[in-house]
């Protein structure tokens, strides 16, 4: 029997029946390839009692390595030398675990460490003000679809609306609303899926339930007065002190390029290239980098470098914009609330109305279907290779064509011009 490594892993192949491959160190630790080329680690004993049970020690993956296996198959040894029974006890633990702990410890694992921060922090408020409150309580083995059709109604009927405060001078109003109810149990059905992962959870029955499907965003800026109406109550608001810098200049540089809300709140030095004119997102930094892979490239019109060149400049992992008070990304939904309703934009609309808006002013001046899928990032253009090479030498061009009515808007008519960089001393 051979030592279960990377290689043998590898080298294992499929066949009409589940494969088993036993390792020559760890009596009772072995490899199972099943007919549909799925690998998992699994771990096969006694218990006290003369019972033979084989347990999963999880699907062979990046994060779940034949090393790692292998450790958690040391520790099940250790109990079973030691008269214990690694399945019972984990069996004993599912069943009296609450939905409120399996959250926290969704939110604690690896998985949930690879979204985004401002998706971190987005499904953490889901989960403390709308899913705790309604599921919490229950134990994880008994939840039913049923139980998440009540959860959905009472966060759709307003049931877990709160004012909370967060801190000295901060306050979180939850209202709760179909869209709010849609996002949780999304929220509950990821984290679900890594509980089955896990082996916490038989099966998922948020997964079954029908939540419908959000609403078409069509509410957007269409004509330039909007833009000028919008430029300028930021610029009344940041006059007035009612508004910070920081704020302003992040909501200037969303409407200037039609990038996410989180995109630029947790814009970091390390992602700008005002030489090349772009921002360069990493995979784990915007909304489709897990499905694909690939960075982000956010082209930047000159108005929009300008504004970014202007920021205090920290260090390469540090926020471009940075918050007055405390850490993390900035918060801008209340600010947004308020600049909206100043500024007398259409009712609804929300910073992803502005990514919209920049669409379609696009589209409205001639912009082909392509150009605008590279200007906002969309994961169809990962398909499309005979505009990749376009794409890449001409963003920053395309980002100028795109934000052209904007940025007059902005400017008042004056035409933007960049910042000069202060080059750092090279370190000795």
């Amino acid at each position: 029997m051979p030592k279960i490594t990377k290689r043998t892993v590898g080298a294992t192949k499929p066949a009409d029946k589940s494969v088993f491959v036993w390792d020559d160190e760890i009596k009772g630790f072995g490899l199972q390839v099943f007919p549909t080329g799925v690998k998992s680690f699994v771990y096969q004993y006694r218990t006290p009692e003369g019972r033979t049970r084989r347990g999963s020690l999880g699907q062979y993956s990046d994060t779940n390595t034949a090393e790692q296996a292998r450790k958690k198959a040391k520790k099940w040894r250790r109990t079973v030398e030691d008269g214990g029974d690694p399945l019972g006890a984990k069996r004993a633990a599912r069943d009296s675990l609450t939905v409120s702990a399996m959250l926290d410890l969704w939110c604690e694992s690896a998985r949930f460490k690879e979204r985004s921060e401002a998706t971190q922090a987005n499904d953490k408020g889901r989960v403390e003000r709308h899913l705790k409150p309604t599921l919490g309580k229950i134990y994880l083995h008994k939840l039913t679809a049923e139980d998440v059709r009540k959860a959905f109604a009472k966060i759709r009927d307003g049931k877990t609306a709160a004012n909370i405060k967060t801190g000295p001078r901060g306050r979180a109003i939850v209202r709760g609303g179909e869209g709010a109810a849609r996002m949780a149990i999304r929220v509950l059905r990821a984290a679900m899926n890594w509980a089955v992962s896990e082996g916490l959870a038989a099966d998922n029955p948020a997964q079954s339930v029908k939540i419908g499907s959000d609403r078409t965003r069509d509410v957007i800026l269409e004509r330039p007065e909007q833009y000028n109406s919008l430029f300028r109550t930021i610029d009344q608001m940041e006059n007035e002190k009612r508004l910070g810098a920081a704020v302003a200049d992040a909501i200037r540089v969303i409407a200037l390029t039609g990038a996410r809300r989180g995109e630029i709140a947790g814009l970091r030095w390390c992602y700008v290239n005002l030489k090349n004119g772009v921002l360069t997102l990493p995979p784990s930094a915007h909304k489709t980098g897990k499905a694909t892979g690939k960075p982000r490239i956010i082209g930047l019109p000159a108005a929009a470098q300008a504004i970014i060149a202007k920021q205090p400049k920290g260090k390469p992992d540090g926020y471009v914009f940075q918050p007055s008070k405390g850490e993390g990304p900035l918060s801008l939904s209340k600010p947004w609330r308020e600049i909206r309703k100043e500024a007398h934009l259409p009712e609804g609309i929300g910073l992803h109305g502005l990514r919209h808006s920049l669409a379609s002013s696009m589209a409205m001046n001639g912009a082909q279907a392509a150009e605008i899928m590279t200007a906002l990032g969309h994961r169809q253009l990962a398909t499309a290779q005979k505009y990749v090479h376009w794409a890449q030498d001409g963003r920053a061009t395309l980002a100028e064509k795109a934000s052209a009515h904007i940025t007059g808007a902005l400017t008042g008519g004056q035409k933007a011009k960049v910042a000069p960089i202060k080059r750092r001393p090279r370190e000795q």
